[in-house]
C-alpha cells in the first residue's frame, strides 16, 4: 500500500515520541496538542511517511543484491 521510507533509528525515535506524547496528554501534562503524538506513533508503526514521500527523503538502509 505504502512505500516503506521510515527505518531503524528513525522508526524508534518516531514511536518514542509519540508514546511519550501521548501519555502526556493523557496525564494532562501538556494539554490536547499531545495528541498531535499518534502522527509519529502511526508512521513509525507503518514505517511509512506521507511527508517523506513528498519531498523525496527515506531513511530505509538499501538492500545490497
Amino acid at each position: 500500500m505504502f512505500k516503506t521510507n521510515v527505518g531503524g533509528i528513525d522508526r524508534i525515535a518516531r514511536i518514542a515520541g509519540g508514546l511519550v506524547l501521548l501519555g502526556l496528554a493523557a496525564t494532562g501534562t501538556i494539554g490536547v496538542w499531545g495528541y498531535l503524538g499518534i502522527v509519529p506513533l502511526a508512521t513509525g508503526l507503518m514505517r511509512s511517511c506521507p511527508l517523506y514521500a513528498i519531498v523525496g527523503l527515506n531513511t530505509c538502509p538499501t538492500k545490497s543484491s
